[in-house]
């Protein structure tokens, strides 16, 4: 059938409003409306790993969709956190976003950078300890110091590049000790160094410490107060005048630029998913603090921690 001219004419402005309408539609799905992957920098098993899934178990239940974890391990989570930052901004693709994240563009010059990235919220911090064995002749924080003042200790860590090697740095620079690291690959393996002489202390997370039982002694907490698993280790402001905080804290991010709706969506749904009764269980019984930051103030605070660890370890 032969169209008119004046018919087309007529036409296309119809066509044209279709296609309008069908983009709005679509701009305008809610969000979410498929499965969320939730890229997980670290080997299953780990702290990283577990406070994911326990946190995706939540939001499953939250936004009414799968979020499926994918572990994606290497150069120290370098290898996750740029693929996160190279994937699309639309919320689907999110990431578990360890402290190391404030660090690996300096210790490794990975394109691992505060601008590539949406924050969504903080959700769990594990304050650091120093640990000795059992029957170490350092019965006290301010004897270890004192110690390592005189002659060099060896502290374990979780590995080089990791905030644990960093937190031993700090000491170094805080308090003139003459720790020497020496880099485990992990911070499990670190403590079980210490317990067992290998190393004469190591530096990690406090579930680590706390994993070992009796064979270690936790000298002092990396934190701004004493710890409800450890009332009666101090932190190193009471027992050496120096307030030394280094923590192995974690949140939710994704690449950089996602639309405000899909961040407020995923702000709120975490923030209820910390809020649960068996997320905090799940921190409680792993010897981690419950911190949550909402997305402004977790994005502040990775661009002072960027700032601080580029002083440090630059």
């Amino acid at each position: 059938m032969k169209v008119s001219r004046r018919s087309a004419l007529i036409a296309a402005p119809a066509l044209a409003g279709l296609a309008a309408c069908s983009k709005v539609s679509e701009e305008g799905a809610d969000f979410p409306d498929d499965d969320l992957r939730l890229i997980i920098q670290a080997d299953p098993g780990g702290g990283s790993d577990l406070s994911s899934r326990a946190l995706a178990t939540e939001l499953e239940s939250i936004l009414g969709v799968s979020v499926v974890p994918e572990n994606m391990p290497g150069a120290s989570g370098a290898i996750a956190m740029e693929y996160v930052g190279d994937q699309p901004a639309d919320g689907y693709t999110i990431g578990f976003c360890p402290v190391e994240i404030a660090m690996l563009n300096t210790t490794q010059n990975a394109d691992v950078l505060p601008e590539n990235y949406s924050f969504i919220g903080q959700i769990m911090n594990a304050p650091g300890v120093l640990s000795v064995a059992a029957d170490s002749e350092h019965e006290t924080l301010a004897d270890f110091l004192e110690a390592a003042k005189a002659e060099a200790l060896t502290v374990a860590n979780s590995g080089a590049g990791s905030i644990w090697e960093a937190a031993a740095l700090g000491i170094n620079n805080e308090l003139g000790t003459q720790f020497t690291p020496v880099p485990y690959d992990g911070g499990a393996t670190a403590v079980s160094a210490a317990a067992s002489g290998e190393a004469d202390a190591a530096v990690s997370g406090v579930g680590e410490a706390l994993a070992q039982g009796d064979a270690v002694r936790v000298l002092g907490v990396m934190h701004d107060e004493t710890l409800p698993d450890l009332p009666d280790v101090p932190t190193f402001l009471d027992a050496a005048g120096a307030d030394i905080q280094y923590g192995g804290w974690g949140g939710i991010y994704t690449a950089a630029g996602l639309p405000d709706d899909v961040r407020s969506t995923l702000e709120s749904a975490v923030q209820e998913a910390v809020d649960s009764e068996a997320y905090q269980e799940f921190q409680k019984n792993s010897g981690n603090l419950v911190v949550h930051r909402d997305a402004d103030e977790f994005a502040t605070f990775v661009d002072e921690q960027f700032s601080e660890f580029q002083e440090l370890l630059g």
